[in-house]
């Protein structure tokens, strides 16, 4: 092997070297941001620690929603469509906040095994629809219904 071969396998290792650090910083930077979420079935089987904070994902249960007149604190139940879970939050609800809709709450179970909420969050679908047009169709299902 002459020079300019010890060289250039010189350079090469340099540079999977440089690669895979950046690779790896990049993994890791990622693996600390990703945000997933538990959903009521995963928490029955595998219940987490009373200080474990940690979201929450499901659809609101219809006709579970519970406001409290004297505050901000509202109840309702987090389903997945087989397990159900009760929620606990003190504070303003996001516009697209409503039942028989999904939602990602932030928080940690209590000892009773209520979700305490620290934040909720509204999911909603990729089909936009201005707040007139989506009033009128919930009007005609309620009609149908």
């Amino acid at each position: 092997m002459n020079k300019y071969h010890k060289r250039r396998l010189w350079l090469i290792s340099l540079f999977a070297a440089g690669m895979t650090l950046a690779v790896g910083l990049v993994l890791f930077a990622l693996k600390q941001n990703i945000n997933v979420f538990l959903t009521p079935a995963q928490i029955a089987v595998n219940a987490p620690k009373s200080d474990y904070h940690f979201r929450l994902g499901g659809m609101v249960k219809k006709g579970s929603l519970i406001r409290h007149p004297q505050d901000l604190t509202v109840e309702f139940i987090v389903t997945d469509l087989k397990k159900e879970l009760a929620v606990q939050y003190t504070g303003v609800l996001p516009d697209l906040f409503r039942e028989d809709s999904g939602v990602i709450a932030e928080g940690s179970l209590n000892q009773h095994g209520v979700f305490i909420a620290t934040q909720i969050l509204a999911k909603h679908d990729e089909n936009y629809m201005p707040k007139n047009v989506y009033e009128a169709m919930r009007k005609q299902d309620e009609k149908i219904s």
